[in-house]
């Protein structure tokens, strides 16, 4: 716009000095000038036409720099003409905080009522819902979680704290002098993503073990209450180290290097050592074979203890799905005094559930086991029993599991109380609540 302002003064003052010399030529047409005159007087009119020609290309230039940047203003610089300010940054989540590291847990409560109503209140040959007759806590577990990854850092971590019934089953083979602390420690170890292949994955540190259908949460189980092959059959955790690696997505395995069964503090000098494979030839059918060996007697390093577990799950729809687990174990030798042993005790059993989602938060699950523990080396008892239970599952606000629970458990031996009365079965009911959360929920 200046630019066409200063073309219109430079044509104005031209004409004007067209005028001037057109009425001077006027007042002095008396006297006609000479040639000389008039070609001086044509140059010094040129030369100013040429001068107000070069200031007009100058402020022309001058001018685009100006508009330019008034068009690259950002929009997000400039305050709406309806709000009069501009909008607020969004507020930082927990998600956001903790970057990588993920924080969840639960709070797992139930009430029991057992039948029999045995006198000391407590459910025979169950570890992790013993408390019956009254409302019992199972688990509180809180969950720092960094996962090793190769666009990021190959480093990560993994701790889980917990207090309740559960880790004073998990936790109580360990020694409490001067290890208190490991009391409320489900896990804790350090992770490092090599880079071999797809990713060679190595943990170091408390983990727990990789046998059996079931897992210490309640949460992540069809069944509220566990199993007796958990319970009984396999170990809860080792400590030491192991290293896993998945060639695709149908075959994966793991290697373990460890102190041996339920022990940060090893009990003798002897060292277990494990293999997992793991096939999944489709999205509907699964299979994972586990095998571990290795001294797990106190002061004695001449017996090994072996394991054999196997894990088959098959979904033939979105709604149904199944599972079988077995195992077999053997080997540790029972101390019959004077110097002697016996032979290599063994313990045996399998498991079927069976779980159908009605809705997307709704569900029905049933299972049946039997287990031989031929020598008593595993209850105490040398007895076969077997048990079965179903559950109704309901989730709420996404937040909180509701399971209602009847179980079954039937013994060759009395193992169970009616009152003060030895008797071989019990029946009970349980009412469960798992409230849950998750920091990646807020992301």
């Amino acid at each position: 716009m200046r630019g066409r302002c200063y073309i219109g003064a430079a044509v104005a003052m031209t004409a004007i000095l067209l005028a001037t010399a057109g009425h001077a030529q006027d007042q002095v047409s008396t006297t006609p000038p000479t040639n000389q005159a008039i070609l001086d007087h044509m140059q010094d009119l040129e030369q100013q036409v040429k001068q107000l020609r070069a200031e007009v290309a100058t402020l022309k230039s001058s001018d685009k720099p100006a508009l330019a940047a008034t068009v690259e203003v950002p929009k997000e610089n400039l305050v709406s003409s309806t709000s009069g300010e501009p909008a607020a940054p969004p507020s930082p989540s927990l998600a956001s905080l903790l970057g990588p590291t993920s924080m969840s847990g639960f709070v797992d409560l139930y009430y029991g009522q057992n039948f029999n109503n045995p006198a000391g209140r407590a459910n025979g040959l169950r570890f992790f819902d013993n408390a019956t007759n009254q409302f019992g806590l199972n688990l509180v577990e809180l969950v720092v979680d960094k996962a090793p990854d190769v666009t990021n850092s190959r480093t990560g971590y993994h701790v889980a704290l917990g207090f309740g019934q559960a880790m004073n089953a998990v936790n109580g083979s360990e020694p409490q002098a001067g290890l208190g602390f490991d009391q409320y420690l489900k896990e804790a170890y350090f992770s490092y993503l090599a880079p071999v292949g797809k990713g060679l994955q190595f943990d170091v540190g408390k983990f727990v073990t990789p046998h059996g259908a079931e897992v210490i949460e309640t949460k992540d189980n069809w069944n509220y209450s566990r199993g007796i092959l958990f319970s009984y059959a396999i170990p809860y955790y080792h400590f030491g180290a192991r290293a896993k690696y998945a060639f695709n997505d149908k075959y994966s395995l793991s290697g373990f290097f460890v102190n041996g069964w339920n022990n940060v503090v090893d009990n003798n000098t002897g060292k277990t050592y494990g293999v997992s494979f793991g096939w999944n030839p489709n999205k509907k059918f699964g299979v994972i074979q586990n095998y571990m060996a290795g001294p797990e007697q106190n002061n004695i390093n001449a017996t090994w203890r072996q394991l054999s577990d196997t894990v088959i799950t098959y979904s033939p729809t979105s709604k149904l799905s199944f599972i079988v687990n077995g195992d077999y174990g053997r080997g540790d030798r029972i101390d019959e005094g004077e110097g002697t042993f016996s032979k290599p005790v063994y313990w045996t059993g399998v498991a079927g559930y069976v779980k159908y989602a009605f809705t997307g938060s709704s569900a029905f699950s049933a299972r049946y086991e039997y287990y031989d523990d031929h020598d008593g080396f595993t209850t105490g008892t040398a007895q076969h029993f077997n048990e079965f239970t179903t559950t109704l599952e309901r989730v709420v606000a996404h937040h909180i599991i509701s399971r209602f629970e009847f179980r079954r458990d039937r013994s060759n031996q009395p193992a169970f109380l009616k009152g003060d009365n030895p008797v071989t079965s019990q029946n009970t009911l349980t009412a469960g609540l798992v409230f849950t959360f998750d920091s990646r929920e807020g992301k």
